[in-house]
């Protein structure tokens, strides 16, 4: 591993490809919530700056090295914040934006991830020894921020939040190779990544311009959501590359995890194909994933997982109809359209960009 003086201030691969459409709708979405966001990056730079100074600058390249902060965007939508927001709507996207980045650092760490959004991981770059603690301190940093509200309301739903988003990453580890369905599988995801999408909906109503009356109808718009999205990043794992998407790929069939596209094709599959599927996946190599591309097409595999995203986004825009306020529901709904247009956009073909490996004897 590498010092912390060495840190690969050069993106190892280009920027995602993005459609122009795909950007016009995210352009379009964020711009009037692009303040907030803006205050959330510099509040969660000012808390860096608070710890130990032998460890901010590990800090800060993990809150500097975002994506596209969907969580406090969520706080922004469900808050009302493109019209006014007081100061402590900014703490909440700051708080859950915190234990998010905290998730994937562990994430890292349990797959062994070099790459996260263009740039080596802190575990590729520090090691798991540090990587582990750092994220504990941001757990733990997220907690302290939100002792600062005057209940314990924000505090409560946080940490219930936390214990479900670690719950679902043990379960998957319970559940690798053999997981025991599609349901158990929604059940994972929902906790492990839908949980945070919920919790930024519900808070950012609560402490935003909506009542707490329409809290749970955005609070089930955000699992939706992010059931949705995490189908669609298991996806891109699968049926993309690392250029592409700008983070390491094929991680979960080497820590043997059965995500949907598997699971779909396990169903599907005839005998003897699923027999010798199962026999590969016990001790996954990279060297049959051409092989497993071949089978993956033939199903049309890539196909039925869209399909399914598709119906969750509906689900998620059923959701929304009985919240009241139009300018929050609108941009709601622009999200799933954006979510929509990124399934459209993935080419399953990617994966066959390199010519197949033979596996060693």
């Amino acid at each position: 591993m590498s010092s912390s003086k060495a840190s690969l201030a050069q993106p190892p691969f280009p920027a995602n490809r993005q459609t122009d459409r795909s950007t016009e709708i995210w352009s379009r979405l964020v711009e009037p919530y692009q303040g907030f966001l803006d205050e959330v990056g510099l509040l969660l730079q000012e808390q860096v700056a608070t710890f130990e100074p032998e460890i901010v600058e590990q800090a800060r390249y993990v809150i500097t090295n975002h994506g596209k902060r969907l969580r406090p965007l969520l706080v922004a939508l469900a808050g009302g914040a493109h019209r006014s927001y007081d100061r402590s709507l900014v703490h909440v996207g700051a708080i859950i934006e915190m234990v998010h980045l905290a998730t994937l650092i562990h994430d890292d760490i349990l797959d062994a991830a070099d790459y996260r959004r263009n740039r080596p991981s802190l575990v590729a770059n520090q090691g798991n020894h540090l990587s582990v603690l750092l994220g504990d301190c941001l757990f733990a940093h997220a907690f302290q921020i939100s002792t600062a509200f005057p209940t314990a309301d924000i505090c409560r739903s946080v940490a219930q939040s936390t214990k479900r988003v670690c719950t679902g990453e043990i379960l998957q580890s319970f559940r690798k190779i053999e997981p025991a369905n599609r349901d158990e599988y929604l059940r994972i995801i929902k906790m492990k990544t839908a949980e945070l999408f919920g919790l930024s909906c519900v808070l950012g109503a609560r402490y935003g311009s909506l009542f707490d009356a329409e809290a749970g109808e955005l609070k089930q718009f955000g699992l939706l959501l992010g059931t949705a999205y995490q189908i669609y990043d298991d996806c891109l794992d699968l049926f993309s590359s690392a250029s592409a998407v700008g983070k390491s790929t094929g991680i979960d069939l080497l820590q043997g995890k059965l995500t949907l596209p598997a699971l779909i094709l396990l169903e599907q599959a005839d005998p003897d194909e699923k027999n010798e599927l199962r026999t590969k996946l016990m001790r996954w190599e990279r060297c049959n994933t051409h092989w497993l591309m071949e089978l993956m097409n033939r199903y049309r595999i890539y196909a039925q997982c869209a399909q399914f995203i598709h119906s969750m986004l509906n689900e998620s825009r059923e959701q929304l109809r009985s919240v009241t306020p139009s300018a929050t529901v609108s941009p709601m709904r622009e999200l799933t359209d954006y979510l929509e247009l990124k399934v459209s956009e993935l080419a399953p073909n990617d994966s066959f960009e390199n010519e197949p490996v033979p596996c060693q004897p």
